[in-house]
């Protein structure tokens, strides 16, 4: 009797090592498979989706076998792990396995939007409408609204972005974008305010980043940045109008074509520094780290005029007599390529 009990037990380990080892062996093809692709595919993982499910609509779209056998190597190596949502990248060269990693570390795909330096908020709506991958609530929006969705209603969307290239995921929306570039602009326009130069003509941060716009708006030339910036503030000290054509431009919208004329000029805005006194109510345009830097930590000096040389670059004056030579100089025999600044890839959303 005890001969046969331990035969049977015998006979029942081996059965169980031979279980085992066609499980592991079955583990091990399910892991080691190719993906059967014959190209690039993305796949999305929505909030709730679950590794049983995901790995059960690649095996029914044919692109891999095994499913058990993968969902039961996520339950028991991998407890507690959650699966992040995005797009993943297969390729043909990817293991099962491959897989299984790419979803443990969430790498999803990541795409960018960079916003550029000098572009207006309109720029700014465009560019973000042509991102696919961005769920879209902006063209729902009005400025207002929008503004009141990031905590700021009665605040304008002019200038309060950071210029810079952000990474997004499909799924995220414009505002959670938005809302970045916002934040990024609150802390480097915080740091550069305490440790502006002392006594700048103005009363908060946002005067400073009405001073950076137009920096950044009359320069593509990083070394001019400080001149301009100390043009403008030393007029601001003697109560001189600053006369900038770009805030000019800005305030007609629309109706400007490319030809900013003496008539423009007359007309009556809340942005027309010919008209008004000190700078306009808002910035014109998204400014950089250097303009912001600049408009911080104007440069010394004396002169009050600049003009466009054509190229991108300005010649500074002290005085009007000196300013108006460079005028006829430079601007009433004006060169065939002229250009003011900023350079014309700026212009583009």
């Amino acid at each position: 009797m005890i001969r046969k009990l331990l035969l049977l037990l015998a006979v029942g380990l081996l059965l169980a090592v031979l279980a085992l080892a066609v499980a592991a062996w079955r583990l091990h093809v399910a892991l080691e498979q190719p993906l059967q692709l014959s190209a690039e595919r993305l796949i999305e993982v929505v909030p709730g989706d679950t590794p049983s499910g995901v790995l059960n609509r690649l095996q029914t779209d044919g692109v891999l076998d095994g499913a058990l056998w993968l969902r039961l190597y996520w339950r028991f190596n991998l407890p507690g792990q959650p699966l992040h949502s995005g797009e993943y990248r297969l390729t043909p060269q990817l293991t099962a396995r491959d897989v299984l990693g790419l979803w443990q570390r969430g790498e999803v795909v990541q795409y960018s939007l960079t916003l550029v330096e000098g572009w207006n908020f309109r720029q700014v709506r465009i560019a973000l409408a042509r991102q696919e991958a961005l769920q879209q609530n902006l063209p729902a929006l009005d400025d207002k609204a929008l503004m009141a969705a990031l905590g700021e209603p009665d605040a304008s969307p002019e200038g309060r972005f950071f210029p810079d290239t952000y990474r997004y995921v499909r799924g995220m929306t414009d505002l959670e974008l938005l809302k970045a570039a916002k934040l990024r602009l609150d802390q480097i326009l915080d740091q550069e305010w305490q440790q502006r130069a002392a006594d700048l003509p103005y009363s908060k941060p946002y005067d400073a980043l009405i001073m950076a716009s137009m920096v950044e708006r009359e320069t593509g030339v990083p070394e001019e940045r400080g001149q301009i910036a100390g043009v403008f503030v030393r007029r601001l000290r003697i109560g001189m109008r600053l006369q900038t054509d770009p805030t000019v431009i800005f305030g007609l919208g629309d109706s400007y074509k490319g030809n900013l004329t003496r008539s423009h000029l007359l007309m009556p805005s809340p942005y027309n520094t010919y008209l008004i006194n000190g700078m306009p109510p808002t910035p014109i345009a998204l400014a950089g780290r250097e303009a912001i830097h600049a408009a911080l930590h104007p440069v010394d000096g004396k002169s009050l005029y600049f003009v466009a040389r054509g190229d991108g670059s300005h010649v500074f004056s002290d005085s009007l007599d000196a300013h108006n030579r460079a005028v006829r100089e430079f601007q009433l025999k004006r060169r065939s390529d002229y250009r003011s600044s900023p350079k014309p890839d700026k212009e583009k959303p």
